[in-house]
């Protein structure tokens, strides 16, 4: 039996910080420009998925990109501003919670992803997505890229955009509903979330209900 192949490196593979060094290799090859794919708020119990699409300008790349989660919130807000500056190109896509439970959060977190491509005005030749899986119906030929967004300067300026955008969006909602906090957990499962969902129950439309512990226990 052939030995299978696997996309994720290994952890001394990792570069320190995301560099460019996929999208050159890409570009040698003919396909240009090459766009970063990426989402965030696959995990919340409440609010969209967002992804971005970042079509980087190689000579004009900002310092300091890298995997958002690594990143302070004032570092990504920095990043964020340089990003629009610099980039050829950035477009963003989101799919709210009722689109979520009436799929999977797979499902739509690709769905955004391609919304997110698509609405790119300069069109790529070729993207790079964050994870496993290439979304399907993209309209250029794609690869995704396990742990991309340490890898490739392009995926991980498109979680930066993605994961601002997702947490301005989460703070608005907070202070139409400030008793939930979401100005400060941003939709995810910490106690105080936890707490308030059980003192005020759910949101319609905006709570995912096909999440534990929404979902009803199957006996």
């Amino acid at each position: 039996m052939a030995p299978s192949h696997s996309d994720s490196p290994l952890l001394f593979d990792l570069p320190v910080r995301p560099d460019f060094v996929l999208e050159k290799g890409i570009m040698r090859d003919g396909h240009a420009p090459v766009a970063g794919l990426d989402e965030a708020g696959r995990g919340p119990l409440a609010g969209p998925v967002v992804a971005a699409a970042v079509v980087l300008d190689p000579e004009r790349i900002p310092n300091g990109l890298d995997d958002s989660k690594r990143l302070s919130p004032e570092a990504r807000e920095s990043l964020f501003l340089d990003i629009f500056e610099a980039a050829l190109c950035v477009s963003v896509a989101s799919l709210c919670a009722s689109s979520i439970d009436g799929s999977n959060i797979l499902k739509a977190s690709l769905e955004a992803m391609r919304r997110a491509l698509d609405g790119l005005t300069l069109r790529p030749a070729y993207a790079l997505a964050d994870g496993r899986d290439v979304p399907p119906g993209l309209a250029c030929p794609c690869r995704a890229v396990v742990k991309g967004d340490q890898r490739s300067q392009s995926i991980a300026a498109a979680s930066i955009v993605a994961k601002v955008v997702r947490d301005r969006m989460m703070v608005r909602t907070g202070a139409l509903v400030p008793h939930y906090g979401f100005d400060s957990h941003v939709g995810y499962a910490t106690t105080r979330h936890r707490s308030a969902i059980a003192e005020h129950g759910p949101i319609a439309r905006l709570h995912r209900m096909s999440f534990s512990p929404f979902k009803p226990v199957e006996v």
